[in-house]
């Protein structure tokens, strides 16, 4: 399911900060890293294996959240004849680890890097992450150089991925961008990306596809207490999101035309789930005109209304079932993420994933007609369930995070009604989705699936992080 993104907003936020610390320590969390994987982090630089292809001189830009120093990707856009040239430079992981040493060993324990609204627990060393092989600017580093041509419509033509040296100019966050190409202060390589962003964002439309344009959650102090809001996604973070899964589409063309490799797969919602999903729009007053696709109708929502976050929350149930598929030899029967409605791979991020690392190699040996390397070869069957594995870390990470926030913003509400819709029942109660704040919890008695209810809160328990409702 895809991740929520928490923040926490305030000059001080002592509870919060020490409930989150209990969370992950609840979770069995680690709080850093043993003394060998330092210390071979710390040694990495000194032995990473450099590339001969050298594209310095063209100039790269990132654009990540403010503040990251953990830099996977970095791009170059360009015209090429009526069509375009993307060069995606993604982090060389594999020229700083070593298959089987410390560094590998504790990434294959930790499958992901997992996010709290105060901190993070990185999958690598910051030395290496935010480091050494980070995509700083100004830095050179080794990268795995994605070249994909596309023509005027932003359709792929053309694609190879080979170890290079690049060099970032520029680190840019998505306000800076979306700030930038407003303004008509943006050069061309920003130019570039919202059209080629929106070219692509075209074509997923047309395959039916869709991104879930799911706000950032904040708890945001104000005069003691706390309330809760909602950052609506900018037209930039979609411009790059689309670069990212092109590429990862790209990877798993490849992978498949090889018949070998790991995809990201999803089935499609049944329509059980889906039906679900119109009567709670129904509930929440949202629009949803007969006939029209459930990815048309997510496509029109504006997660700044609350009650259209609600049922984008809700429309995050239709992801369920996505998984990692491992095979050598032959294609898998399913091979297709329903939601990006194309085979895909995760392709992108290797210093906050780990199956991104294997994704790459696999890649570069495709393209090279190169063996794919042996340790890659062996790990991936096994690389499935430690994905899943951290996927379940990740997700029980986020839902007690929410509930901690959601606990400590409602606490003083006990007894206040508000307008809800069931999207869950089991027995004598089930799951409802407030209009607002758009809040998911625990509600006590007989509810109509996907029907407006009126709940009364009856639980705000801090320290047991539970949220609970009667209807009223």
């Amino acid at each position: 399911m895809p991740r929520r993104h928490l923040r926490l907003r305030t000059t001080d936020g002592a509870e919060l900060r020490a409930g989150f610390a209990a969370i992950r320590a609840d979770l069995g969390l680690p709080t850093g890293f043993p003394a060998e994987v330092e210390a071979e982090a710390a040694a990495a630089p000194a032995r990473r294996d450099l590339p001969d292809h050298d594209v310095t001189d063209l100039p790269f830009l990132t654009v990540d959240p403010p503040g990251s120093m953990d830099l996977d990707q970095a791009m170059h856009i360009e015209r090429r004849g009526r069509g375009y040239r993307v060069r995606y430079a993604i982090a060389d992981v594999g020229a700083f680890v070593v298959p089987g040493a410390a560094i590998d060993a504790e990434a294959h324990r930790r499958g992901e890097t997992l996010y709290s609204p105060d901190t993070r627990t990185p999958l690598h060393p910051p030395s290496l992450s935010e480091g050494a092989a980070s995509l700083l600017p100004g830095q050179v580093r080794p990268a795995l150089l994605w070249t994909l041509d596309l023509d005027d419509s932003g359709e792929e033509r053309a694609v190879d991925v080979r170890r290079a040296l690049v060099r970032s100019r520029d680190r840019l966050d998505y306000a800076a961008v979306q700030r930038a190409v407003d303004s008509g202060a943006a050069d061309e390589r920003l130019l570039l990306l919202a059209e080629v962003g929106q070219l692509r964002k075209a074509r997923e439309v047309e395959r039916g596809g869709i991104s879930l344009p799911i706000p950032e959650q904040e708890v945001v102090e104000d005069g003691g207490s706390f309330r809760l809001e909602y950052r609506s996604p900018l037209p930039a973070e979609a411009w790059n999101e689309q670069i990212s899964l092109m590429t990862g589409m790209a990877a798993a063309a490849l992978m498949l035309h090889a018949e070998i490799g790991i995809l990201r797969t999803l089935p499609s919602a049944p329509e059980s789930d889906i039906a679900t999903l119109r009567r709670a729009a129904r509930a929440l007053e949202v629009e949803w005109p007969g006939g029209v696709p459930y990815a048309e109708v997510i496509r029109g929502l504006d997660p700044r209304k609350p009650r259209h976050a609600a049922l984008i929350q809700e429309a995050t149930s239709l992801l369920r079932g996505a998984g990692y598929t491992a095979f050598d030899g032959g294609v898998p029967a399913n091979a297709t993420h329903a939601a990006v409605a194309a085979p895909y791979a995760h392709a992108t991020a290797p210093l906050r994933r780990l199956v991104d690392r294997y994704v790459g190699a696999v890649c570069l040996a495709i393209c090279a007609g190169d063996d794919v390397p042996a340790w890659a070869r062996v790990g991936l069957p096994k690389v499935p369930a430690l994905m899943a594995d951290s996927d379940r870390r990740a997700g029980e990470l986020e839902r007690q995070c929410v509930a901690l926030m959601e606990a400590v913003v409602l606490r003083d509400a006990i007894g206040a009604v508000f307008d809800a819709v069931a999207v869950e029942v089991r027995g004598n109660g089930g799951i409802v989705q407030l209009r607002e704040p758009a809040v998911r919890a625990a509600c006590e008695g007989h509810m109509p699936l996907g029907e407006r209810v009126r709940v009364r809160l009856v639980e705000a328990d801090v320290s047991a992080r539970s949220v609970r409702f009667a209807l009223a």
